[in-house]
């Protein structure tokens, strides 16, 4: 879903991507955990070699980015924090009356599609009904069709069981007090129409010493998408700030 991405940030930075465990074109095999999704992201930044890099994180990549940068905040440079669901559990019951609201035409269909064992053509149109709910331009299923083509399928398990460990231990208070800490950069983009509220990343805002936010009026969960000319000024500007800063830096 980040090929969209890749385009817009040619000429501002080096984009690398990867499925992670268990997801994509990587195998299904665990074990699936916070720690180990952290572990698995440190093992490609040795791969590349680098000492240092700038981790953009959406939705659940958000998460784990965060959770990266506080274990690791000498190997991040600066922390670009999209549409996540910030510290804590708040967020679901609103994003899930929201979502609901939205899919209201759609629910027959998801409820029989959800009822039975499906064929991968039928688990591939539950999961473009369930994420046109995440647009804002009257193209939800056009763009939710493009996010699940190719078609890899869903790792439930693993979304599962990294879910369930997120509600036992991403607590607000011991976050917050950690994010207190960490002194690198960071860029948080919402957009408005995002079904997850965005209330819930107030308080990270608030613990980060050196965080920078920006709301896109016209966007929902995957703003690149809603809004590609915002987005990419939005995260244009946070680069070249980053490299005024350094440039500031070596001629102090």
């Amino acid at each position: 879903m980040f090929d969209t991405l890749a385009p817009l940030l040619a000429g501002h930075a080096r984009l690398v991507r990867w499925d992670q465990r268990g997801c994509g074109r990587s195998e299904r095999r665990g074990p699936y955990s916070l720690a180990r999704s952290v572990a698995d992201l440190d093992a490609i930044r040795s791969h590349l070699g680098l000492g240092q890099m700038m981790l953009l994180g959406h939705s659940w990549g958000a998460t784990l980015a965060l959770r990266y940068a506080l274990d690791h905040p000498s190997r991040v440079s600066a922390l670009v924090y999209v549409s996540g669901t910030g510290l804590g559990w708040a967020w679901r019951k609103p994003f899930e009356q929201n979502a609901a609201r939205r899919l209201a035409p759609h629910q027959a269909r998801i409820a029989e599609l959800r009822s039975g064992d499906r064929t991968a053509d039928e688990d591939r149109e539950l999961a473009t009904l369930q994420w046109s709910a995440e647009f804002t331009d009257g193209n939800g299923i056009g763009h939710a069709q493009q996010m699940a083509t190719p078609w890899f399928g869903i790792n439930y398990e693993c979304n599962a069981t990294i879910g369930a460990e997120l509600k036992r231990v991403w607590h607000e208070p011991e976050l917050a007090a950690a994010c207190r800490g960490l002194a690198i950069p960071v860029m948080i983009i919402d957009g408005v129409h995002d079904a997850r509220p965005r209330w819930a990343v107030d308080s990270l805002e608030q613990a980060l010493p050196a965080a920078t936010r920006a709301v896109l009026p016209d966007a929902g969960h995957l703003p690149w998408l809603d809004a590609p000319a915002e987005f990419t000024s939005v995260l244009a500007n946070f680069l070249y700030g980053l490299e005024d800063d350094r440039l500031g830096q070596e001629q102090a």
